[in-house]
């Protein structure tokens, strides 16, 4: 059973299997660098942002600008590199979102974090859930965001709507999850947290 209640979602990560920020501090991020194979990592926080809608909550995305380096037009959560000056990837998650969707740390009730994910770009992410009430002012960076949407919860941790799909780009097999919703095609990472996201809300 798939919990999407605001009691029931706050619920949900009162209990075990999800990282709290326990042991943080100004020292945490020397100790988040590596990766298990070697690599050297940068560590990056997003926030996903829980919409406390009256009918039923959404989450809220982001689509990125074409013209960016990295990820351009993909769908993402508003996130990014964790500074030295944040002393949490709950604070590098809320400063993001801030500068990049003008959402107010204020706004945001923390409920707790999802399993860290390494990327083959190089990151560590440390996704963190928020639930955030309507009315939302939001002004989103125009160099970085094209576009602010939200989707029904619901439709996002139903497996029956995800994916699992392989694509050879360069001689290289790659395997994601994707969650295509209307004209929205919701991939890789973003859609790997929303599984987990959906594991975590369906544990008895």
């Amino acid at each position: 059973m798939i919990h999407t209640s605001s009691a029931s979602i706050r619920a949900a990560f009162d209990g075990p299997g999800i990282s709290g920020a326990a042991g943080d501090g100004p020292d945490w991020l020397a100790a988040n660098g590596g990766a298990g194979d070697g690599r050297e990592l940068t560590p990056a926080a997003v926030l996903v942002p829980i919409v406390r809608r009256d009918d039923a909550p959404t989450v809220l995305f982001t689509r990125r600008t074409d013209h960016l380096k990295s990820h351009s037009g993909q769908i993402s959560f508003p996130g990014g590199r964790i500074e030295e000056r944040d002393e949490s990837p709950e604070a590098a998650a809320l400063r993001e979102t801030g500068e990049e969707i003008g959402l107010a740390a204020g706004e945001v009730e923390l409920l707790g974090r999802l399993d860290m994910r390494e990327t083959g770009t190089g990151y560590r992410v440390f996704p963190v859930v928020g639930m955030v009430v309507p009315p939302l002012a939001l002004v989103p960076d125009a160099h970085e965001v094209a576009e602010i949407f939200e989707v029904p919860l619901a439709f996002l941790v139903d497996p029956a709507n995800h994916r699992f799909e392989t694509r050879v780009s360069g001689n290289v097999e790659r395997q994601f999850y994707a969650i295509p919703y209307g004209s929205y095609f919701i991939w890789g990472l973003t859609a790997r947290i929303l599984v987990n996201l959906g594991e975590v809300l369906r544990r008895p």
